[in-house]
C-alpha cells in the first residue's frame, strides 16, 4: 500500500470547519452575549458598592494605583486621544481578524481558539450578571478622569440613556482577556522568532483600559485567570487518526511519504497537516 495512505503511517490532514456554520455560530454567540449583557443592567447601587469593595481590595493588596498609568497618558492630548481610539476601535476587529486568519491558515488552531474565546466570554457574562461593577471612571473615590468623555472618542453615553451597552460590567475585562488570547494563539500558530512580540497587544491593551479608567487591575487579573482555566480545560485534540497533535517546533510544510525513504510529499492544497502544523494546539471538528 502507498505509504501516504497507510493509516498507521499517514500524516492526518486537518480540514477547515464549514464556513457557513462557523459564521452562524460566531454571530449567534455574539448576539447571545450582547443580549445577556443587557440583562445585567439596572443594578446601579450594587455596582457602586462592588466598585468600592474592589477599590479597597486593590489598596489592601498594594496594587499600583490606576492613576499612575492615567497620569502618563494625560501628558498630552494626542496620547490620551490615541488611547481612547485604541480602546474604542481595536478590541473587536483585532479578535475577528485573528479568528479569520486562523480559519484560513491554521484551521486546527482555529477550533480551539474559538472554543476558548466562547468559554471565556460565557463565563464573563455569568460574572457580569452576578457581580455588577461600576468602572473606576464612575467612582469618585478614585479621582480618575473619564478620558473618553473629556477627550474623546468615547464608546459610551450616559449610563441612564445608553441602551446599547452595559457599563456596569467591568469585571472581568474582555478587552484584556481577548487580547491575551489573540497573543497566545498567534504565538502558538506562527513560526517567527519574533512571535513573542504579539504580547505587546495585551500589554498595550492593559495600559489603555487602566489608563482610560475603564477597568481596574483586578479586572485584567480575573480575565487572565479565566483564560488560563479555559486553556487548561479545552485541551488540544488528537488528529482523526488518533495521533495527538505535536507541540514540537515546526519542521516544514511537507509530509514524509514513508518511513526511511526520505521522500517528501507536499500536503494537499487547502489542508493543514501535522508536520505543517507541528505546533498545532487545536483540532478540527
Amino acid at each position: 500500500m502507498n505509504a501516504r495512505t497507510e493509516p498507521s503511517e499517514a500524516k492526518t490532514a486537518i480540514a477547515r470547519p464549514p464556513l457557513v456554520r462557523e459564521l452562524l455560530l460566531v454571530a449567534g454567540l455574539f448576539v447571545v452575549y450582547k443580549f445577556g449583557r443587557r440583562l445585567a443592567t439596572g443594578h446601579t447601587d450594587e455596582a457602586f458598592r462592588n466598585a468600592d469593595r474592589v477599590w479597597d481590595l486593590e489598596r489592601t493588596l498594594r496594587l499600583p494605583g490606576e492613576g499612575s498609568v492615567q497620569n502618563l497618558l494625560l501628558h498630552g492630548d494626542t496620547l490620551i486621544h490615541l488611547a481612547n481610539t485604541y480602546y474604542a476601535t481595536v478590541h473587536f476587529p483585532a479578535t475577528v481578524a485573528f479568528l479569520v486568519w486562523l480559519y484560513l491558515r491554521r484551521p486546527a488552531h482555529y477550533v480551539r481558539a474559538r472554543r476558548v474565546l466562547a468559554a471565556v466570554t460565557a463565563a464573563a457574562l455569568l460574572v457580569h450578571l452576578t457581580f455588577p461593577l461600576a468602572p473606576p471612571r464612575m467612582l469618585a473615590a478614585t479621582g480618575l478622569v473619564d478620558t473618553g468623555h473629556v477627550y474623546g472618542p468615547s464608546v459610551y453615553g450616559s449610563p441612564q440613556t445608553d441602551h446599547l451597552s452595559n457599563q456596569f460590567a467591568a469585571m472581568p475585562s474582555l478587552h484584556f482577556g481577548w487580547a491575551l488570547m489573540v497573543a497566545i494563539g498567534l504565538i502558538l500558530a506562527t513560526r517567527s522568532r519574533w512571535r513573542l512580540l504579539w504580547l505587546l497587544h495585551p500589554l498595550l491593551t492593559l495600559l489603555v483600559i487602566v489608563g482610560t479608567a475603564n477597568h481596574y487591575w483586578l479586572d485584567a487579573i480575573v480575565a487572565t485567570a479565566m483564560l488560563g482555566i479555559a486553556l487548561a480545560v479545552i485541551r488540544p485534540r488528537a488528529s482523526s487518526g488518533g495521533t495527538p497533535l505535536s507541540l514540537r517546533p515546526p519542521k516544514g510544510t511537507a509530509t514524509t511519504a514513508g518511513h526511511g525513504t526520505g521522500k517528501l510529499v507536499p500536503a494537499a492544497r487547502g489542508e493543514a497537516t501535522v508536520d505543517d502544523e507541528s505546533e498545532l494546539v487545536g483540532a478540527a471538528r
